[in-house]
């Protein structure tokens, strides 16, 4: 007799887990505490579930993960818009708590998501020193748009923010960089991708932090991942532009502008870009190229171990 596949849907809130397991049908809801975690955690592997899938929630979901991964279960992060547009493409317009677990673990029971690599405890702490730094670096532009707007007293005060903020954007620095110095697998990751012209301190930070996929998967899927991979739009005899989607915002805005060092100062990479121009591609569809190109070599390095050496 063949066993039947299991899929689970969690809803997580600040207060509460909700779960549904397809195709079951069973329901229940715990509290988001240690204690509920640990509960559900053991109510979840009792299922044996080929899926256990949760949205992306802006941190509410970091304890459960890591809870259901040292289970060695197979838990998946989602982009919550993936959902929500599943969710009107069957007609599910209600929306509760165990209505969105059920609509989670439908997504997981249809679409059959890839588990991808989790974080492990030291990525995810670089990846809070990194958004943190992000915050500084947005408050201080911020800062600066109000010095053009507001009176002479006001401005002083203002200085005197941007100072602190200085000063607390280069200690991030600091600790972002001693971090990696005392990580050696990431200090050789950094070693490698700054070999690379058009890859600085911040790319490769930004790199660690958020991209700990980096040489662990395939030059498709990572570009995928990213969010640099080209989708078609065609239908019928019509062929529309293709275009990007989706991915890691912070990887790919970072990507852009390395592709923008790298087009003036990395030989492979300009000759890449030039050879596009001449075939009559626009500039920005050339340099989304380069950034994919630039992802993928950086992606064949760290998996080789291997520093730059153009050819």
């Amino acid at each position: 007799m063949e066993t039947q596949s299991v899929f689970v849907g969690i809803d997580i809130s600040k207060d509460r887990l909700d779960a549904f397991v397809r195709p079951q049908g069973e329901s229940f809801s715990i509290p988001n505490s240690d204690q509920g975690v640990g509960l559900l955690t053991e109510r979840v592997g009792a299922f044996h579930p080929l899926v256990i899938l949760l949205e992306a929630t802006g941190g509410y979901e970091t304890r459960i993960v890591a809870a259901l991964a040292h289970a060695k279960l197979p838990v998946v992060l989602i982009n919550p818009r993936q959902v929500r547009d599943f969710a009107k493409a069957t007609g599910r317009l209600a929306k509760t708590d165990r209505i969105d677990a059920e609509i989670i673990a439908h997504f997981a029971e249809a679409i059959h998501p890839e588990p991808r690599l989790l974080p492990d405890e030291e990525h995810k702490e670089l990846s809070a020193l990194m958004s943190r730094r992000s915050q500084l670096i947005d408050m201080i532009v911020m800062e600066k748009n109000r010095l053009h707007t507001t009176t002479i007293t006001v401005r002083s005060h203002i200085k005197s923010h941007l100072d602190w903020l200085q000063i607390q954007v280069r200690d991030v620095n600091s600790q972002i960089d001693q971090f990696i110095k005392q990580n050696p697998v990431l200090k050789r990751k950094v070693e490698i991708v700054t070999s690379v012209a058009g890859v600085g301190p911040t790319i490769s930070r930004t790199l660690m932090a958020h991209l700990p996929e980096l040489g662990q998967i395939s030059n498709k899927k990572i570009s995928a991942l990213v969010g640099v991979a080209p989708f078609n739009s065609d239908s019928g005899g019509h062929r529309g532009k293709r275009i990007i989607w989706g991915g890691r915002n912070q990887v790919r805005s970072i990507l852009y502008m390395g592709a923008l060092v790298a087009v003036r100062h990395n030989p492979v990479i300009r000759k890449f870009y030039r050879r596009l121009l001449a075939a009559g591609k626009a500039k920005k569809v050339a340099l989304t190229a380069c950034m994919r190109k630039l992802l993928t070599i950086l992606n064949a390095m760290v998996r080789d171990d291997s520093l730059w050496c153009a050819k």
